[in-house]
């Protein structure tokens, strides 16, 4: 079981590829600072944190399948510039990258039905074909090993170690916890062989 994402990193990607069938939790409560509704990317100056803007309200405990997304905030034009500006010159940015406009730029109502648009299509690009499925009420966390909901978080410490591709910036050093795009746009077709 995993959480749902937004653009989420190699660990997670390769939780799913050593994966047959993966259930996605769509009926936990909302966290902040996580995964669910950001990611970072490589740009000229560092990692650099992407995050969807989410509307909350007044209540605290609001299930993921019910968080909205919140459009005031332009932040489609600054994800997708920002991509542009960090991936434009990857070798394989023109293969995958008008995909992933497609869905960020449609004004999708809720955050998991964005994540889940962007996670089938990263996975076609993968060509990793888990059979996919949604829970359909919530199970508190307990001892599973394949239990991933809490384990792949920005907030905590990874034992997760990526095999190392060049960057386009940072070619000297390799920088863990990067969205899968990051992946994508400089290995192409190779890129599920560095989970």
């Amino acid at each position: 079981m995993v959480s749902t994402a937004y653009l989420p990193p190699l660990e997670y990607f390769s939780v799913i590829s050593r994966a047959d069938e993966i259930l996605i939790e769509r009926e936990e409560n909302f966290l902040k600072q996580t995964y669910r509704n950001r990611c970072y990317i490589l740009s000229a100056h560092g990692p650099q944190l992407l995050t969807v803007p989410v509307y909350l309200g007044s209540q605290h405990k609001i299930p993921i399948k019910d968080i909205k997304i919140d459009y005031s905030k332009r932040w489609q034009q600054i994800h997708l510039g920002a991509i542009v500006a960090s991936y434009g010159s990857s070798p394989y940015f023109q293969y995958y990258f008008e995909n992933i406009e497609k869905i960020i730029s449609r004004k999708t109502d809720f955050l998991i039905d964005l994540n889940i648009e962007l996670l089938e299509s990263i996975l076609k690009m993968l060509n990793l074909n888990p059979e996919t499925s949604y829970s359909t009420h919530f199970e508190p966390i307990k001892d599973n090993e394949n239990d991933f909901r809490y384990k792949i978080s920005p907030k905590i410490e990874s034992h997760y170690t990526a095999k190392e591709y060049m960057h386009v910036f940072d070619s000297d050093r390799f920088i863990h916890r990067l969205s899968i795009i990051d992946l994508i746009f400089n290995m192409g077709p190779e890129a599920v062989a560095y989970f």
